[in-house]
C-alpha cells in the first residue's frame, strides 16, 4: 500500500486517467473528489460491497446526503461494473 500526505487541492494521479483531489479537510474528515472516465466504476467501499452481495443500494446509508455533500458527477451506480442502465439484467 502506498501511503501519501496531501494538502487541500493537491492531487494524486492513477493510471494516467484517474485523479484523486483533496477537496476539503475538516477536523478528522477529508473530502475527496474522484475524476475518472465514465466507464470506470467508482464507489464508496460500502456501496461496492453491497453491489458485490447483490443488495439493493437503498439499503446502504447515504453518507453524502447526511453530511450535506454534493458531487459534480454521480459516481455511484446501482449497476455492477460493466452493466449499463437499460441493459437487460
Amino acid at each position: 500500500m502506498l501511503v501519501l500526505s496531501r494538502k487541500k487541492d493537491e492531487r494524486i494521479v492513477i493510471n494516467n486517467d484517474i485523479t484523486i483531489v483533496v477537496v476539503e479537510i475538516r477536523g478528522d474528515k477529508v473530502r475527496l473528489g474522484v475524476e475518472a472516465p465514465k466507464e470506470v466504476p467508482v464507489h464508496r467501499r460500502e456501496v461496492y460491497d453491497a453491489i458485490s452481495r447483490g443488495e439493493p443500494l437503498d439499503a446502504v446509508p447515504d453518507t453524502q446526503a447526511a453530511e450535506g455533500g454534493d458531487t459534480a458527477r454521480s459516481v455511484e451506480s446501482s449497476q455492477p461494473a460493466g452493466h449499463q442502465p437499460g441493459d437487460p439484467a
